[in-house]
């Protein structure tokens, strides 16, 4: 399965209908993360590459 390109944002799909919806941008080297809710005019965090990856990886949301 193909992902989004990169520096393209799109909706995570870990959001909840609305209520705690965030979007992400991958670059060559960082993870841009930004509230939906802020329209592109809130902050956003930015992660190394590799700390997303292991980030996505560790599952900390799940409980």
């Amino acid at each position: 399965m193909k992902g989004p390109a990169f520096g393209v944002w799109f909706k995570s799909s870990r959001s909840e209908g609305g209520k705690a919806c965030v979007e992400i941008r991958h670059d060559t080297e960082s993870t841009l993360v930004r509230d939906t809710k802020d329209n592109g005019r809130g902050p956003i965090l930015t992660f190394p590459a590799d700390d997303w990856t292991t980030f996505v990886a560790s599952r900390v949301w799940e409980g």
